[in-house]
Order: C-alpha cells, then sequence, then structure tokens
C-alpha cells in the first residue's frame, strides 16, 4: 500500500514541477511576451500530457482499470490544486491575480491535457491487448485450453 502511494505522490510532484519549470521560464524567460507565454503553457500542457500518456501505458499493465483510474485521479487532483494555488506564489503572483476567468481556465486545460494523455496511454495500451483485463482473460483462455475435458458417466 505504501508503494501505491508513493508511486502516486511522485507522479503528482512531477507534474507539479512541470508546471514551475513552465512558470519559472515565462517569468525568467518572457514576461512581457504573450506569444511566447502560450507556447510554453502549450509545450507544459503536452509535457504532462505525455508523462501521463507513459505512465497510464506502464502502470495499466499490472493494474486494474479502476485502481489505475484511482491512482491517475489522485495524482492529478493533487498536482491540480498545488499548480493552481502554491504554483503562482512561487513566481510572485497571486493565484487569483489573473482574475476567475485565468483560474477556471487553467482548471480546464489542465483537466483537458491530463484527460487527453491517460485515454492515449489507456487506449494505445488496450489496442495492443497488454492492458490488465486482457491479460486476465488470455490467461483464464490458456488455462481452460490446457484442462482435459470431464467426461461424465451414467
Amino acid at each position: 500500500m505504501r508503494e501505491r502511494w508513493r508511486a502516486v505522490g511522485v507522479l503528482a510532484a512531477a507534474l507539479f514541477v512541470v508546471n514551475v519549470v513552465a512558470r519559472l521560464v515565462i517569468k525568467f524567460g518572457f514576461p512581457d511576451d504573450d506569444t511566447a507565454n502560450g507556447r510554453v503553457s502549450l509545450a507544459m500542457f503536452l509535457a504532462i500530457g505525455l508523462i501521463l500518456a507513459v505512465l497510464a501505458f506502464r502502470w495499466g499493465t499490472n493494474r486494474p482499470g479502476g485502481r489505475l483510474a484511482a491512482d491517475l485521479a489522485a495524482a492529478v487532483g493533487v498536482a491540480l490544486a498545488l499548480t493552481l494555488f502554491i504554483g503562482p506564489l512561487l513566481v510572485g503572483k497571486s493565484p487569483f491575480a489573473d482574475g476567475a476567468g485565468t483560474f477556471f481556465a487553467q482548471i480546464w486545460l489542465y483537466l483537458a491535457a491530463t484527460a487527453a494523455g491517460v485515454l492515449v496511454g489507456y487506449l494505445t495500451l488496450t489496442a495492443l491487448g497488454r492492458d490488465y483485463r486482457s491479460q486476465q482473460l488470455k490467461r483464464f483462455a490458456e488455462l481452460k485450453v490446457a484442462k482435459p475435458r470431464k467426461v461424465v458417466r451414467r
């Protein structure tokens, strides 16, 4: 159980670090350039989606769907909370400095990026037949073929 939550915590921390790096690049590299800010933000969302796609692919091979979804949702939830409330403070801004519209847009964009990453990873895994459920069904089929059929006599 401890290993499970450690992995979730490490994932949440990694997602938060990606956001902090993007915020620092924007602050020190492109403080007044909105176009560059948008590109750095896009790169951040792509990196977050890629991380989650890879982990959904890796974790989906040995975790049932419910557990996988719960682990990824917990990590994304913690990372999102840190990103919204702690991330702006690290670069000297208030979480609500840009207004409610920007605050809620961050939430929706973050959730869209994470959902897209998880879906790409898990659907690729499922299409290849390497997900947990497919492996269970494969083992069941192999077991049924290996057992000789019982003959019932009357």
